[in-house]
């Protein structure tokens, strides 16, 4: 899932550290990514066994926290990014879900139960008879069903159910193409609480891509009597998880309350969490020092200041983020498709400096896009990556570049716009990429164009922009979930990048090699390297995130490795 500019830009020139170090000193990052154990019945965990602990007679568990941005959407096909996943799965829940160290245990589905065919191609999932709809409907089947087909019908315009499922669930790409009616997709019930799924092909991440939030389920009454007004409010949502959403205000917050009608309530323990959109990053951090919050992330010298804090944690992360070169811009494509022009962009800046401004923290410079601790190699236990380098930071081959690319494409001065977020944190880190890639590149100017962030995605969608940072959380734990990215037309390739051998590659470890998990994972490693050498993005670093949270907030000390940061199911205020 896609992640936000708040979380994501860096570099700049080294000569102005000290000066950029002082302008940001301020800074602080909400936590804005574009995500137990189970024991048959329920899904007990470590997490929730004092889940009914009341922090005093009587007294509500209330969480409260922040975000830099307002929730884009709450339909789940139509979410795209990290902040619209985390509360749409705060209020549904699907076949299976995602506990805290990324566990997939059973939702509505009882995990233990479901039945694989010998060729791995169908899934028969058996569905709990005690989950209910918050108005007391029971979930079906059918629910299942009807949210599988709504999710690749091309009308709707679900670009994440289409990269999801096309190629992977029986027929989706015919459908999503209008060659097939969604009513063919290989989806059934062939009962009330028997649900059915035929694959393409064996998908080795299935597991965890049955907990994805894009195939949650819907009522379909429910859903077809609010038409176009849908998921607008929380008047338009019928839920089934373990929260219901109330007292959405745009731009300003909304409130998740405990949903009584979840089979699994009783192991619920927030009563109610309040979050605040806060764009002002001092604003932030004030809120958390008088106790207006009880969890705030960090950023930029505000690391250094807290760091031996009590209340101060670094979490470690999967995602990756890196600027974007949109090879499709109406304005800008002709450059950002010669290779130079791309290379000096990419080498350009300081990633480290990056880092030290925007975070303050141990994140890491990369100059790869899948995360390292993430997947490992089947047979020698090796970390995907291998020490791949052609994208590091280098200011004197990206001037040599440079210099090659003016030849060619005939320029000596030329302007580019950087999409950013409205954040004060993401405007400053704007200007910071700015001054970093003028010192650089002699002739360059940049033009930052700032903006809320659920426009951004617009834009990017539509490709309609020439330079944006963005990042990438895996949706499940697999590598493919990065690789699958910057395929030739791809739903989520808003860079403009095609390779036929990178293509090639990616297909088969999506279809031939889905079984031979050892050359799958060698030509996904190839299909990185090939992306790397032509420059199709420009990596920067893969995150850690510095918090202070109060000590009485339990079940956010780690991050999950993949899906959703957290699952607000799983979390507690013990005080």
């Amino acid at each position: 899932m896609q992640f936000s500019i708040t979380k994501q830009t860096g570099g700049y020139a080294e000569m102005k550290r000290r000066n950029w170090l002082l302008l940001l000193s301020a800074m602080m990052l909400a936590v804005l990514l574009v995500a137990c154990s189970d024991n048959g019945d329920d899904t007990n965990t470590d997490a929730d066994t004092d889940a009914n602990q009341e922090t005093s007679e009587g007294e509500d568990k209330v969480l409260r926290i922040a975000s830099t941005a307002d929730i884009p959407t709450m339909d789940p096909i139509m979410a795209e990014d990290n902040i619209s996943f985390q509360y749409i799965d705060s209020v549904y829940e699907g076949l299976y879900r995602i506990a805290p160290e990324g566990e997939i245990v059973s939702g509505i589905a009882i995990k233990e139960e479901t039945e694989v065919s010998e060729d791995g191609k169908t899934y028969t999932f058996h569905l709990r008879e005690d989950a209910t709809w918050e108005n007391g409907d029971p979930i079906t089947a059918q629910d299942f069903v009807y949210s599988w087909q709504r999710a690749i019908n091309p009308d709707n315009a679900s670009y994440y159910a289409n990269a999801l499922m096309s190629g992977v669930v029986k027929n989706a790409a015919e459908i999503y193409n209008g060659e097939m009616a969604p009513e063919e997709l290989g989806v059934s019930a062939p009962d009330d609480y028997t649900f059915v799924v035929e694959l393409e092909v064996p998908i080795p991440y299935f597991e965890s891509f049955a907990a994805f939030p894009t195939f949650l389920p819907l009522n379909q009454e429910f859903v077809e009597e609010q038409g176009d007004n849908f998921a607008l409010s929380p008047e338009n949502m019928l839920v089934n998880g373990p929260f219901k959403l109330e007292n959405w205000e745009t731009e300003a917050g909304w409130d998740l309350v405990k949903n009584e009608e979840y089979w699994d309530a009783e192991n619920v323990a927030l009563d109610t969490i309040n979050v605040k959109v806060i764009k002002e990053a001092d604003t932030a951090l004030s809120n958390y020092e008088v106790g207006e919050l009880d969890r705030v992330t960090l950023s930029g010298s505000q690391v250094n200041a807290n760091a031996t804090h009590p209340d101060f944690k670094s979490l470690s992360e999967t995602s990756v983020f890196w600027m974007k070169m949109n090879q499709n811009s109406p304005t800008a494509g002709e450059y950002m498709q010669n290779h130079n022009f791309r290379m000096a962009l990419a080498k350009a800046f300081n990633k480290q400096a990056y880092i030290d401004v925007a975070y303050g923290n141990d994140s890491e410079p990369v100059d790869f896009f899948v995360p390292s601790g993430f997947v490992e190699h089947p047979e020698s236990g090796e970390d995907f990556q291998t020490g791949n380098d052609v994208l590091a930071y280098d200011k004197e081959a990206a001037q040599d570049y440079w210099a090659q690319a003016k030849e060619e494409l005939g320029f000596e001065e030329i302007s580019l716009r950087f999409l950013s977020g409205d954040s004060d944190v993401a405007k400053q880190i704007s200007e910071f990429m700015k001054t970093e890639l003028e010192a650089s590149l002699e002739g360059l100017t940049i033009e930052p164009e700032n903006m809320p962030w659920n426009r951004q995605l617009e834009i990017m969608r539509d490709q309609e922009y020439e330079l944006a940072v963005s990042g990438w959380g895996p949706d499940y734990k697999d590598a493919i979930s990065f690789i699958d990215l910057w395929i030739t037309d791809g739903e989520n390739n808003d860079v403009g990048y095609s390779n036929e051998e990178y293509d090639k590659l990616v297909t088969a470890a999506k279809t031939e090699l889905a079984l031979d998990p050892v050359a799958r994972f060698e030509a996904m490693q190839e299909a990185e390297k090939i992306a790397l050498e032509d420059a199709a993005i420009a990596p920067i670093m893969q995150r850690k995130t510095s918090v202070l949270s109060k000590p009485y907030v339990k079940g956010m000390d780690s991050l999950n490795p993949f899906g959703n940061d957290y699952s607000f199911k799983y979390v507690d205020i013990q005080k």
